[in-house]
């Protein structure tokens, strides 16, 4: 079906904003009032509900996780225009900053409404993404302890 395959390129041009950091064209894809949800009690955990708040996080992201690169492994899309609901299986690594590798696979889950993201669901593992920010913080990053970004 076309709009699958067009909501697929969307997904994957949105995965590739935020591997190069490009935040406005980022925000374009997001509406308003959306719903941003991280598991864990973490610098990058938490809920964010505009489209303000979540360009913060992830400008943290970046600051906590300079070279993160997510890989897209697969896309699943359901629904109509109105509401879609797409499920994108991804793997991400990093180096962290004290040489250690950084992996982790995760599930999105992503509500789309008239082609906007109206919200994002993160599943990933929540005690590695706290290790990861431990070690940061130990290597002198305090970003990587600071209190979650919530709105």
């Amino acid at each position: 079906m076309l709009y699958r395959s067009i909501v697929k390129q969307r997904i994957r041009q949105a995965f590739d904003d935020v591997n190069n950091r490009r935040w406005d064209e980022l925000m374009k894809s997001i509406s308003p009032n959306v719903h941003h949800r991280f598991g864990g009690v973490h610098a990058i955990g938490g809920q964010r509900h505009d489209r303000k708040t979540l360009r913060l996080w992830f400008e943290r992201l970046a600051r906590v996780l300079p070279d993160l690169h997510l890989t897209i492994n697969d896309i699943w899309v359901q629904g109509w225009p109105w509401h879609t609901m797409v499920f994108v299986q991804w793997d991400g690594t990093a180096t962290l900053l004290n040489g250690d590798p950084y992996s982790q696979h995760a599930v999105h889950v992503i509500t789309l409404r008239w082609g906007k993201i109206a919200a994002l669901d993160v599943f990933e593992d929540s005690q590695a993404v706290d290790r990861a920010l431990a070690v940061q913080a130990a290597a002198g990053l305090d970003e990587a302890v600071a209190a979650p970004i919530v709105s």
